[in-house]
Protein backbone atom coordinates (compact mmCIF):
# COMPACT_ATOMS: atom_id res chain seq x y z
CA UNK A 1 0.00 0.00 0.00
CA UNK A 2 1.07 3.36 -0.64
CA UNK A 3 2.53 5.32 2.75
CA UNK A 4 0.53 8.20 2.12
CA UNK A 5 -2.59 6.26 1.53
CA UNK A 6 -1.86 4.60 4.96
CA UNK A 7 -1.20 7.43 7.09
CA UNK A 8 -4.46 8.88 6.01
CA UNK A 9 -5.73 5.74 7.10
CA UNK A 10 -4.45 4.70 9.90
CA UNK A 11 -6.33 5.04 13.40
CA UNK A 12 -3.49 7.19 15.51
CA UNK A 13 -2.94 7.38 18.89
CA UNK A 14 -1.33 9.93 20.15
CA UNK A 15 0.74 9.85 23.64
CA UNK A 16 2.05 12.79 24.09
CA UNK A 17 0.90 16.60 23.21
CA UNK A 18 0.96 19.09 25.79
CA UNK A 19 -2.89 21.11 25.43
CA UNK A 20 -1.12 24.42 26.26
CA UNK A 21 1.20 23.69 23.22
CA UNK A 22 -1.98 23.63 20.68
CA UNK A 23 -2.90 27.12 21.40
CA UNK A 24 -2.62 28.32 17.74
CA UNK A 25 -1.84 31.94 16.63
CA UNK A 26 -5.48 32.77 16.08
CA UNK A 27 -6.67 31.31 19.45
CA UNK A 28 -4.09 33.37 20.99
CA UNK A 29 -5.15 36.39 19.73
CA UNK A 30 -8.73 35.64 19.90
CA UNK A 31 -8.32 34.89 23.91
CA UNK A 32 -6.04 37.63 24.50
CA UNK A 33 -9.04 40.07 22.93
CA UNK A 34 -11.93 38.28 25.04
CA UNK A 35 -9.89 38.63 28.32
CA UNK A 36 -8.16 41.92 27.80
CA UNK A 37 -4.38 40.81 27.50
CA UNK A 38 -1.96 42.36 26.00
CA UNK A 39 0.21 40.52 23.30
CA UNK A 40 3.62 42.13 22.21
CA UNK A 41 3.20 40.95 18.72
CA UNK A 42 0.99 43.01 16.61
CA UNK A 43 -0.74 40.44 14.48
CA UNK A 44 -0.29 36.64 13.65
CA UNK A 45 1.81 36.66 11.14
CA UNK A 46 4.41 38.20 13.66
CA UNK A 47 3.97 35.59 16.43
CA UNK A 48 4.39 33.05 13.76
CA UNK A 49 7.77 34.39 12.53
CA UNK A 50 9.07 34.14 16.46
CA UNK A 51 8.59 30.56 15.91
CA UNK A 52 12.37 30.52 15.25
CA UNK A 53 13.38 28.64 18.03
CA UNK A 54 17.14 27.52 18.86
CA UNK A 55 16.54 25.36 21.93
CA UNK A 56 14.04 23.79 24.08
CA UNK A 57 13.91 26.96 26.64
CA UNK A 58 13.80 29.16 23.84
CA UNK A 59 10.69 27.88 22.83
CA UNK A 60 9.47 27.41 26.31
CA UNK A 61 9.83 31.37 26.95
CA UNK A 62 7.06 31.40 24.34
CA UNK A 63 4.81 29.16 25.75
CA UNK A 64 4.63 30.54 28.71
CA UNK A 65 3.84 33.69 27.63
CA UNK A 66 1.51 32.13 25.23
CA UNK A 67 -0.29 30.88 28.09
CA UNK A 68 -1.05 34.33 29.73
CA UNK A 69 -4.18 34.94 27.51
CA UNK A 70 -5.84 31.50 29.23
CA UNK A 71 -8.13 32.67 31.96
CA UNK A 72 -11.10 31.18 31.92
CA UNK A 73 -12.77 28.06 32.18
CA UNK A 74 -14.23 28.78 28.67
CA UNK A 75 -10.60 29.13 27.44
CA UNK A 76 -9.97 25.79 28.66
CA UNK A 77 -12.90 24.36 27.11
CA UNK A 78 -12.60 25.91 23.47
CA UNK A 79 -8.43 24.91 23.34
CA UNK A 80 -8.71 21.26 23.94
CA UNK A 81 -12.13 21.05 21.67
CA UNK A 82 -9.92 22.56 19.03
CA UNK A 83 -7.18 20.59 19.59
CA UNK A 84 -9.45 16.96 19.78
CA UNK A 85 -11.34 18.23 16.14
CA UNK A 86 -7.83 18.70 14.23
CA UNK A 87 -6.51 15.74 15.79
CA UNK A 88 -10.32 13.42 14.97
CA UNK A 89 -9.75 15.11 11.36
CA UNK A 90 -6.35 13.66 10.91
CA UNK A 91 -7.39 10.37 12.16
CA UNK A 92 -6.58 10.30 15.81
CA UNK A 93 -8.90 7.97 17.92
CA UNK A 94 -7.54 8.25 21.44
CA UNK A 95 -5.30 10.63 22.77
CA UNK A 96 -3.64 11.24 25.98
CA UNK A 97 -3.04 14.85 26.70
CA UNK A 98 -0.46 16.70 29.04
CA UNK A 99 -1.67 19.86 31.14
CA UNK A 100 0.71 21.93 33.00
CA UNK A 101 -1.59 23.48 36.14
CA UNK A 102 1.28 25.59 37.38
CA UNK A 103 1.65 27.07 34.26
CA UNK A 104 -1.50 28.87 35.31
CA UNK A 105 -2.05 28.69 39.24
CA UNK A 106 1.09 30.80 39.09
CA UNK A 107 -1.08 33.22 37.72
CA UNK A 108 -3.56 32.97 39.94
CA UNK A 109 -6.10 30.70 37.84
CA UNK A 110 -7.46 28.15 39.97
CA UNK A 111 -6.99 24.37 39.60
CA UNK A 112 -10.47 24.07 39.21
CA UNK A 113 -10.65 26.26 35.97
CA UNK A 114 -8.30 24.45 33.80
CA UNK A 115 -9.00 20.84 34.90
CA UNK A 116 -12.79 21.53 34.90
CA UNK A 117 -12.61 22.95 31.40
CA UNK A 118 -10.37 20.59 29.99
CA UNK A 119 -12.61 17.73 31.19
CA UNK A 120 -15.74 19.10 29.85
CA UNK A 121 -14.17 19.12 26.21
CA UNK A 122 -12.33 15.69 26.23
CA UNK A 123 -15.60 14.37 27.50
CA UNK A 124 -17.07 16.68 24.59
CA UNK A 125 -14.78 15.17 22.01
CA UNK A 126 -15.92 11.83 22.98
CA UNK A 127 -19.36 12.41 22.72
CA UNK A 128 -19.47 14.50 18.97
CA UNK A 129 -16.19 12.96 17.89
CA UNK A 130 -15.96 9.41 19.05
CA UNK A 131 -12.40 10.17 20.24
CA UNK A 132 -11.31 8.61 23.65
CA UNK A 133 -8.76 10.28 25.78
CA UNK A 134 -6.57 9.92 28.97
CA UNK A 135 -5.43 13.21 31.20
CA UNK A 136 -1.68 13.46 32.81
CA UNK A 137 -0.97 16.05 34.82
CA UNK A 138 2.61 17.35 34.63
CA UNK A 139 4.85 18.88 36.97
CA UNK A 140 7.14 21.82 35.72
CA UNK A 141 10.95 20.76 36.59
CA UNK A 142 11.85 23.90 36.43
CA UNK A 143 10.27 24.65 39.63
CA UNK A 144 11.05 22.56 43.15
CA UNK A 145 9.86 18.93 44.65
CA UNK A 146 7.76 21.32 47.30
CA UNK A 147 5.36 23.17 44.05
CA UNK A 148 4.78 19.84 42.56
CA UNK A 149 3.57 18.57 45.78
CA UNK A 150 1.64 21.76 46.27
CA UNK A 151 -0.09 21.09 42.69
CA UNK A 152 -0.52 17.14 44.04
CA UNK A 153 -2.50 18.33 46.63
CA UNK A 154 -4.84 20.48 44.54
CA UNK A 155 -5.52 17.81 42.59
CA UNK A 156 -6.58 15.67 44.91
CA UNK A 157 -10.37 15.94 44.39
CA UNK A 158 -9.89 15.28 40.52
CA UNK A 159 -7.84 12.27 40.72
CA UNK A 160 -10.31 9.82 39.66
CA UNK A 161 -10.14 11.78 35.83
CA UNK A 162 -6.07 12.03 35.91
CA UNK A 163 -4.39 8.73 35.07
CA UNK A 164 -0.85 9.40 35.26
CA UNK A 165 1.83 11.97 36.45
CA UNK A 166 4.34 13.31 34.16
CA UNK A 167 7.44 15.77 34.22
CA UNK A 168 8.42 18.70 31.71
CA UNK A 169 9.47 21.79 30.97
CA UNK A 170 13.78 23.05 31.44
CA UNK A 171 15.26 19.77 31.09
CA UNK A 172 18.81 19.92 31.61
CA UNK A 173 19.42 20.48 35.07
CA UNK A 174 16.68 19.30 36.69
CA UNK A 175 16.89 15.57 36.88
CA UNK A 176 14.48 12.68 37.25
CA UNK A 177 15.95 12.38 40.68
CA UNK A 178 14.64 15.82 42.08
CA UNK A 179 11.31 14.43 41.84
CA UNK A 180 11.14 11.09 43.48
CA UNK A 181 9.45 11.34 46.29
CA UNK A 182 6.22 13.38 44.96
CA UNK A 183 6.25 10.58 41.80
CA UNK A 184 5.83 8.20 45.31
CA UNK A 185 3.05 10.09 46.29
CA UNK A 186 1.04 10.12 42.98
CA UNK A 187 2.02 6.34 42.85
CA UNK A 188 0.53 5.61 46.52
CA UNK A 189 -2.24 7.85 45.00
CA UNK A 190 -2.94 4.55 42.45
CA UNK A 191 -1.38 7.36 39.37
CA UNK A 192 0.60 5.95 36.80
CA UNK A 193 3.56 7.66 36.13
CA UNK A 194 5.33 9.25 33.04
CA UNK A 195 8.50 11.14 32.14
CA UNK A 196 10.19 13.58 29.90
CA UNK A 197 13.71 12.35 29.81
CA UNK A 198 16.62 11.65 27.21
CA UNK A 199 15.46 15.15 25.18
CA UNK A 200 18.38 17.27 25.78
CA UNK A 201 19.48 15.32 29.27
CA UNK A 202 21.57 12.61 29.45
CA UNK A 203 20.92 8.77 29.14
CA UNK A 204 21.36 9.08 32.76
CA UNK A 205 18.07 11.32 32.82
CA UNK A 206 16.43 8.21 31.28
CA UNK A 207 17.56 5.47 33.98
CA UNK A 208 16.71 7.83 36.46
CA UNK A 209 13.19 7.90 35.23
CA UNK A 210 13.07 3.74 35.16
CA UNK A 211 14.62 3.21 38.67
CA UNK A 212 13.16 6.43 40.82
CA UNK A 213 10.34 7.87 39.03
CA UNK A 214 8.70 3.81 38.23
CA UNK A 215 7.92 5.45 34.65
CA UNK A 216 5.57 3.36 32.16
CA UNK A 217 6.64 5.30 29.41
CA UNK A 218 9.60 7.58 28.70
CA UNK A 219 8.45 10.92 26.58
CA UNK A 220 10.93 11.64 24.11
CA UNK A 221 14.07 9.21 25.20
CA UNK A 222 15.34 9.68 21.71
CA UNK A 223 18.94 10.28 23.42
CA UNK A 224 19.09 6.97 24.63
CA UNK A 225 21.01 5.71 21.51
CA UNK A 226 24.22 7.35 22.83
CA UNK A 227 24.34 4.50 25.78
CA UNK A 228 23.76 0.78 24.02
CA UNK A 229 23.56 -0.77 27.63
CA UNK A 230 20.32 1.42 27.74
CA UNK A 231 19.45 0.71 24.68
CA UNK A 232 19.12 -2.89 25.48
CA UNK A 233 17.65 -2.83 28.47
CA UNK A 234 14.67 -0.39 26.98
CA UNK A 235 14.08 -2.79 24.54
CA UNK A 236 14.25 -5.90 27.12
CA UNK A 237 11.74 -3.80 29.26
CA UNK A 238 9.40 -2.89 26.26
CA UNK A 239 9.34 0.71 27.49
CA UNK A 240 7.96 2.95 25.02
CA UNK A 241 9.58 6.16 24.10
CA UNK A 242 6.78 8.87 23.04
CA UNK A 243 8.57 10.10 20.35
CA UNK A 244 8.23 14.00 18.78
CA UNK A 245 10.10 14.55 15.67
CA UNK A 246 8.76 17.48 14.68
CA UNK A 247 9.35 19.02 17.52
CA UNK A 248 13.09 17.24 17.75
CA UNK A 249 14.40 19.10 14.57
CA UNK A 250 12.79 22.26 14.99
CA UNK A 251 14.37 22.59 19.10
CA UNK A 252 17.76 21.67 17.24
CA UNK A 253 18.04 18.45 18.36
CA UNK A 254 18.61 17.65 15.01
CA UNK A 255 19.55 19.82 11.83
CA UNK A 256 17.13 18.01 9.50
CA UNK A 257 15.00 15.38 9.65
CA UNK A 258 16.92 12.81 7.60
CA UNK A 259 19.04 12.91 10.95
CA UNK A 260 16.32 12.11 13.09
CA UNK A 261 16.72 8.50 14.82
CA UNK A 262 12.91 7.15 14.78
CA UNK A 263 14.23 4.66 11.96
CA UNK A 264 17.02 3.87 14.04
CA UNK A 265 14.60 3.71 17.28
CA UNK A 266 12.37 0.90 15.22
CA UNK A 267 15.51 -1.12 13.68
CA UNK A 268 16.76 -1.60 16.80
CA UNK A 269 13.65 -3.12 18.51
CA UNK A 270 12.04 -0.15 20.89
CA UNK A 271 8.93 0.55 21.06
CA UNK A 272 9.20 3.98 19.44
CA UNK A 273 5.84 6.13 18.72
CA UNK A 274 4.74 9.26 16.98
CA UNK A 275 3.52 12.41 18.81
CA UNK A 276 3.27 15.62 17.85
CA UNK A 277 4.45 17.53 21.52
CA UNK A 278 3.48 20.96 20.69
CA UNK A 279 2.02 21.28 17.34
CA UNK A 280 0.92 24.65 17.00
CA UNK A 281 4.60 25.76 17.94
CA UNK A 282 6.62 22.60 15.60
CA UNK A 283 4.29 23.12 12.30
CA UNK A 284 2.60 19.85 12.53
CA UNK A 285 0.33 17.38 14.50
CA UNK A 286 -0.28 13.92 14.03
CA UNK A 287 -0.24 13.59 10.35
CA UNK A 288 2.39 16.60 9.51
CA UNK A 289 4.89 14.23 11.87
CA UNK A 290 4.01 11.00 10.14
CA UNK A 291 4.46 12.38 6.67
CA UNK A 292 8.03 14.22 7.46
CA UNK A 293 9.49 10.75 8.95
CA UNK A 294 8.25 9.20 6.30
CA UNK A 295 9.61 11.30 3.62
CA UNK A 296 13.00 11.84 5.27
CA UNK A 297 13.71 8.33 6.53
CA UNK A 298 11.85 6.00 4.26
CA UNK A 299 9.70 4.47 6.58
CA UNK A 300 8.01 1.38 4.81
CA UNK A 301 4.10 0.46 5.62
CA UNK A 302 5.45 -1.81 7.80
CA UNK A 303 7.42 0.93 9.74
CA UNK A 304 4.27 2.93 9.86
CA UNK A 305 2.04 0.03 10.78
CA UNK A 306 4.30 -0.90 14.08
CA UNK A 307 4.14 3.11 14.79
CA UNK A 308 0.31 2.64 15.10
CA UNK A 309 0.80 -0.94 16.66
CA UNK A 310 3.25 0.67 19.73
CA UNK A 311 1.05 3.86 20.51
CA UNK A 312 -1.80 1.19 20.85
CA UNK A 313 0.48 -0.75 23.33
CA UNK A 314 2.14 1.49 25.44
CA UNK A 315 -1.73 3.54 25.72
CA UNK A 316 -3.27 3.35 29.20
CA UNK A 317 -6.02 1.12 27.97
CA UNK A 318 -8.16 -1.56 28.72
CA UNK A 319 -7.35 -4.98 27.01
CA UNK A 320 -10.44 -5.04 25.20
CA UNK A 321 -10.08 -1.51 24.21
CA UNK A 322 -6.40 -2.18 22.95
CA UNK A 323 -7.73 -4.96 21.09
CA UNK A 324 -10.31 -2.67 18.68
CA UNK A 325 -7.75 -0.63 18.15
CA UNK A 326 -5.26 -3.00 16.85
CA UNK A 327 -7.85 -4.89 14.91
CA UNK A 328 -8.83 -1.12 13.64
CA UNK A 329 -5.14 -0.80 12.38
CA UNK A 330 -4.78 -4.16 10.80
CA UNK A 331 -7.63 -3.60 9.07
CA UNK A 332 -6.65 0.33 7.74
CA UNK A 333 -3.62 -2.43 5.93
CA UNK A 334 -5.63 -4.64 4.01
Amino acid sequence: MDTGILIERLPKVELHVHIEGTLEPEQLFAFARRNGVSVRYPDVEALRAAYRFHDLQSFLDLYYEGCAVLLAEQDFYELTLAYLRRAAAQGVVHTELFFDPQSHTHRGVAFATVFDGISRALAEGERSLGITSRLILCFLRHLDEADAFDTLRQAEPYLDRIVAVGLDSSEVGHPPSKFERVFAAAREHGLLTVAHAGEEGPPEYIREALDLLKVSRIDHGVRCLEDDALVERLVAERMPLTVCPLSNVRLGGFAEMRDHPLKRLLDRGLCATVNSDDPAYFGGYMTENFTATQAALGLTADDILTLGRNAIEAAFLDADARERLLARVAQSAA
